[in-house]
């Protein structure tokens, strides 16, 4: 009997009970199960003793499809238990004694199994001379690896109990949202739509909980659960869907753990061994998406149970996995976040007051205020512009003789006509790309938004559209038709101006005024159309030909057509019906200026990216349509880190020029770019060079590359700029927060590699600042003189923190900039630069299908100092950013400092960090500048 007193320890069991619960059936007799009753003695230092395990009745075999015919257990059976079934809490706490109880049956089971083979091949063998010396060996070491790993058990346990597992309860959840009475109403309701003969068919399971996205691992889930319930079964009714949901949604992390670990314990034996640890992992990586983690399972599996076996017996328990799951925040402690202090609690309370409906609108208008007070004067001061000129013009041919004829309509176009002028001058003002870049530099960035150059562009050719259907609408459809039907006496006055005889309609139109001005509204009808962003983004599928309507290059073509509406509008403001003097015909007086500066920018642009000759080093192709292109830089070549440039390869468009952020630092000796494939230029430029890039030889990495030892030659290249953006300003900010989305972390790339570089050269100069003082006499004293009159180091760097998030989709991506990311996380010691990588396929931490991929990670690093994501040594965080946390954390680590938010990506995240800037501006003494650049 002393086989049957071994001892389990248990947190959750209260003493002084004895139960009887039914293990699994043993076999399958004439459609009857055989079960067994487990006899358990439940003692006040909540340990369990095995006292019997006896046959029980046979019970008949239900129909695992009927609802009303559930299996039940042996507990379950009872009269007191059966009197309970209505409370789910009670059945649960049943059927999650009775599995552990089974568990750990079985678990006996093995170890007495084990010790009968041990016993059986000692004495078998102990007649040999060597046999019984070997034998004793094997069972003595054999015991201390089972010792020592009951006393890891003990320490775990003890730590558990003094740590406490409140912390845990955020963890392992298998349902995010969808929790309680709501979650299951939904459930029911997908029961409904996706039940057929009021059963759940098995691969249906994953949509009815709203895992669709998951569809493995709620399969693996399913059968975990049926596995609990001795059932296998292809559907389930709505009964047990709902022991199922009772289950996963449930509280206890303990139960939620229990479930983990059956779904990896295949077998129930009650250990996992590394072959299902590999499977595990594998399955959680198809979930989040993660292909490359899954080509690395083994490694990964190996190394848990590296960590969680030191004692080499090829299996992990339960309270193994607990203790890694519990332990994760120890190995994550390399990237903790920055800790809250009163300053960031007070102004996280502080957003939680209830604010008055006038407080509310006056922080909106004071957030919408200081957000757009340089776009507010502008528009102000262009509006109230056209405004005099219309009303200038309006009043002019107001008192004129013509106006007794055409009334109205006549002053309506005229004065339209005078705002068209003065906005196709002004249209061009904007897209002088080396002028703002220019001023960017000077006092005036203050006032001017030249960040929002193309914006104001587009708002001027809005105006300009008005103004044209003003125009040409009133004399098509007012001015001439009144005209015509004016009598002879009336007309007599206008002779000089129309001539003699009274021209008709048609004369009218196929005048010099007509033609050029409808053929300038077709130009500019064209040029409009094929800007928009359905046709520019291609969002517009047309049949083909009419397709090569859609996509940049028809864009790019189409507004070239501004030269020809140039030419015929200075020709149509020399047919002027009603002036006849030149110094009256003033459409070329506005025009002149701004034709002449854009004219000039043009042909710099053309000698500079001849004089600009460059040699392509190096080229790369990565994951996610990405290319990157790596070339010598021309001696004249200065730029600033945030800045782009102009790419046009004559290969592809010997017209074309494409803007790209620079993401080689003023520094290096290089120039570099990386490229997405977003549209039909970039798709064509990446199968010129996927055509000269040579396939991977033995020993390198999988993509596509060429340099100068290629065989191909190599496509030409020709580039113009640097051109100014907004995130060239950075040095004028004490932090930096620098966010970029996707492929928009380009241009603070260049930032973070400069940053690193004036890093190293203060490093240095500290270094040095010794060799200026000079050495004391004899008596200890320095000459101050002397120290005063040695030259200092001059610390020309602003900036003494940065922080850079990377939120993107695919774990392909951070293969674009990993060395950056290596380099800067080696070199930066002092912890200046503070990187954040996130990944959003991933699920947030603390679902489980995440969890063991977030324990694996952690593991990694804490071993190998690499993060098993992103292959450097920065850690890729789940999910999307916490933001308000993120600005809050800043915030309390740097109270009184100016900080530059730069943001880079697709315009749905620019809104909420403004917000942010404005809210934490108005809470504390930290500032909070935001910049964006949308690709």
């Amino acid at each position: 009997m002393s086989r049957h007193e071994r001892r389990w320890a248990s947190d959750t069991v209260p003493g002084g009970k004895v139960l009887s619960a039914g293990s699994s059936p043993g076999s399958m007799t004439d459609g009857a199960e055989e079960f067994v009753e487990v006899t358990l003695d439940l003692q006040d230092d909540d340990t369990i003793i095995l006292r019997s395990v006896e046959p029980a009745s046979a019970v008949p075999h239900a129909d695992r499809d009927s609802a009303e015919a559930t299996p039940m257990s042996a507990s379950s059976r009872s009269p007191s238990m059966a009197r309970s079934s209505s409370h789910g809490r009670l059945r649960q706490f049943s059927q999650e004694l009775k599995a552990e109880a089974v568990a750990k049956a079985r678990q006996l089971s093995h170890e007495l199994k084990a010790e009968l083979k041990r016993f059986s091949w000692s004495h078998g063998h102990g007649n040999r001379a060597g046999g019984a010396s070997s034998s004793a060996e094997a069972s003595g070491a054999l015991d201390s690896a089972l010792a020592a790993r009951a006393k890891r058990r003990q320490t775990a346990q003890l730590h558990r109990t003094r740590s406490g597992t409140q912390k845990a309860l955020r963890g392992l959840r298998f349902i995010s949202k969808a929790n309680g009475v709501d979650g299951w109403n939904e459930v029911q309701s997908n029961f409904h739509k996706l039940a057929r003969d009021g059963y759940l068919s098995r691969s249906d399971f994953a949509q009815c909980i709203g895992m669709k996205d998951s569809k493995e691992f709620a399969l693996e889930l399913f059968d975990a659960l049926s596995r609990r319930r001795r059932m296998k079964a292809e559907k389930i009714s709505k009964e047990e869907l709902y022991e199922f949901w009772s289950q996963i949604t449930d509280q206890s992390f303990d139960s939620r753990l229990q479930i983990f670990f059956d779904m990896v314990d295949k077998n129930e034996d009650g250990r996992i061994a590394e072959a299902e640890v590999k499977e595990i992992i594998m399955l959680s990586a198809s979930a989040n998406k993660l292909a490359r983690l899954k080509e690395q399972a083994e490694e990964y599996a190996a190394l848990i149970m590296e960590e969680l076996d030191p004692e080499r017996l090829g299996y992990i328990e339960l309270w193994q996995l607990e203790t890694l799951l519990l332990q994760k925040d120890t190995y994550l402690n390399y990237s903790q976040a920055l800790s809250y202090t009163s300053q960031a609690l007070s102004q996280n309370l502080a957003g939680l007051r209830k604010r008055g409906p006038i407080r509310k609108l006056s922080t909106k208008v004071g957030y919408y205020l200081e957000e757009n007070w340089k776009r507010l004067w502008v528009m102000a001061l262009w509006i109230g512009v056209m405004v005099g000129l219309f009303t200038w013009k309006f009043i002019q041919y107001r008192n004129r003789y013509a106006f007794e004829v055409m009334g109205y309509c006549l002053t309506t176009a005229k004065g339209a006509a005078e705002t068209l002028k003065f906005n196709m001058a002004l249209i061009l003002l904007p897209v002088c790309r080396n002028s703002i870049t220019l001023l960017r530099s000077t006092r005036l960035s203050r006032i001017l938004p030249f960040d929002d150059n193309i914006n104001f562009h587009k708002t001027i050719a809005a105006a300009i559209g008005v103004g044209v259907i003003l125009h040409a609408g009133n004399h098509l459809s007012c001015d001439f038709p009144r005209l015509m039907s004016s009598s002879e006496e009336t007309y007599e006055g206008l002779k000089r101006d129309f001539g003699d005889p009274k021209p008709s309609y048609m004369d009218l139109v196929r005048g010099p005024e007509g033609v050029t001005g409808i053929l300038m509204v077709l130009c500019m009808l064209v040029a409009f159309t094929l800007a928009t962003r359905w046709f520019r983004r291609s969002l517009v599928k047309l049949p083909k030909p009419f397709d090569r309507l859609t996509g940049f290059n028809a864009f790019w073509y189409s507004h070239h057509l501004f030269i020809i509406v140039y030419v015929l509008l200075v020709i149509h403001g020399q047919f002027l019906y009603l002036v006849h003097h030149w110094y009256r015909k003033t459409t070329w007086m506005y025009l002149a200026v701004p034709v002449l500066l854009y004219a000039g920018e043009r042909t710099l642009r053309t000698f500079r990216s001849g004089y600009y000759s460059v040699r392509l080093l190096k080229v790369a192709i990565y994951p996610g349509n990405v290319l990157t292109l790596q070339m010598s830089k021309p001696p004249a070549f200065r730029y600033k880190s945030g800045q782009y440039m102009f790419v046009q390869c004559p290969a592809v468009s010997p017209f074309e020029w494409h803007p790209f952020s620079i993401t080689s630092a003023p520094g290096d000796v290089y120039l570099s770019i990386h490229i997405r494939q977003l549209g039909d230029w970039t798709r064509e430029l990446k199968r010129v060079f996927s055509e000269a890039c040579e396939p991977p030889v033995a020993g390198k990495s999988g993509l596509l590359r060429a340099d100068e030892t290629t065989k191909k030659s190599l496509p030409k290249l020709l580039i113009d700029g640097p051109y100014g953006a907004s995130a060239q300003d950075y040095k004028k900010y004490d932090v930096l927060l620098l966010v970029g989305l996707g492929i928009g972390a380009t241009p603070f790339i260049s930032i973070l590699k400069d940053l690193l570089n004036n890093i190293v050269k203060m490093e240095e100069q500290a270094d040095s600042i010794s060799d200026y003082f000079p050495p004391p006499d004899q008596n200890g004293r320095v000459d101050l003189g002397t120290i005063l009159k040695a030259s200092r180091p001059k610390w020309t760097l602003k900036t003494t923190n940065a922080y850079f998030y990377w939120v993107t989709r695919e774990q392909g991506s951070f293969d674009w900039f990993k060395g950056v990311m290596n380099e800067v996380a080696e070199l930066d010691q002092r912890g200046i630069i503070d990187m954040h990588n996130y990944l959003t396929s991933v699920y947030e931490e603390g679902d489980a299908r995440s969890a063991l991929i977030t324990m694996v990670q952690a593991l990694n690093h804490a071993k190998n100092g690499v993060d098993i994501v992103s292959g450097t040594r920065v850690r890729t965080h789940f999910a999307r950013p916490n933001w308000k946390k993120v600005f809050s954390r800043i915030c309390s680590k740097h109270p009184y400092a100016k900080i530059g938010v730069f943001y880079c990506g697709a315009p749905v995240l620019a809104q909420e960090l403004n917000k942010l800037c404005f809210e934490f501006n108005q809470k504390g003494t930290t500032r909070f500048d935001f910049h964006k650049e949308h690709f």
